[in-house]
């Protein structure tokens, strides 16, 4: 199982939310580029980035920033937070991104959602956010009227090979993740399934990799030192992605 630390990014800070909610963020930082080499030091092989500003509004203010850490080299980096359209899409692969997240666009333009898996395959993810059982889209800030089994159904049916699930409820809180959702997933579906959200503890990436799904994503647990990274990716198998 592949460890993603996480980088969300506000006005070019690195920054965690708490369950979604951009009135309840701590400042880890002025330099995600810093911190993304801190990581690679760690041991880091994966990277998981979000435009927070982008996610609510659907523009790519943090571009600049996510282009810098691609070019550092040595990450394998996903990245998700306002990608809207195929100008973005193709903006961040040229910039050397292994894998572009489609959430709101994918949810709500399921046919956009389908061109772009045909066009770039492997590297298109879907993220499906969970609040209340059902998808979030905007930066969480608005429910959409399907679940999330229903919609990653729906993706692998489109051709998606990866999906990056996140449990709103658990996403910063510290309280652990949410297996019940991660096994009803791996039980469900034929792709490679990425945790997010809650994850605390050794022993949440432990079940996590016992349960089988290929990532799990790191947050806030690596800025406040709950979690030592190097341990974790040595928990999760050290594979790569």
């Amino acid at each position: 199982m592949i460890i993603l630390p996480a980088i969300d990014i506000i006005d070019g800070n690195v920054v965690r939310l708490l369950r979604g909610d951009y009135d309840k963020m701590t400042v880890y930082g002025n330099s995600p580029i810093e911190r993304a080499k801190a990581f690679y030091a760690e041991g880091a092989k994966d990277l998981h980035v979000v435009d927070l500003d982008g996610a609510k509004d659907g523009s790519a203010r943090n571009y600049g920033v996510i282009e810098d850490i691609a070019k550092f080299g040595g990450l394998s980096i996903e990245v998700g937070g306002g990608i809207r359209d195929r100008e973005t899409v193709e903006n961040y692969i040229n910039a050397g991104v292994s894998r572009v997240i489609l959430g709101t666009a994918a949810i709500e333009n399921p046919d956009f959602a389908a061109e772009m898996i045909s066009a770039f395959k492997e590297k298109i993810a879907v993220g499906v956010d969970i609040k209340d059982g059902f998808a979030a889209t905007k930066g969480w800030t608005e429910l959409s009227d399907k679940s999330c089994l229903d919609l990653c159904l729906e993706f692998q049916s489109m051709g998606a090979e990866t999906v990056i699930c996140t449990d709103i409820s658990k996403d910063g809180a510290q309280s652990g993740t949410n297996l019940e959702l991660y096994r009803e997933l791996q039980k469900t579906l034929n792709m490679n399934i990425i945790a997010s959200g809650g994850v605390t503890t050794l022993a949440d990436i432990k079940a996590l990799s016992e349960i089988g799904v290929w990532g799990a994503i790191v947050g806030k647990a690596l800025y406040t030192g709950s979690i030592k990274l190097s341990e974790a990716i040595a928990e999760g198998g050290g594979s790569d992605c």
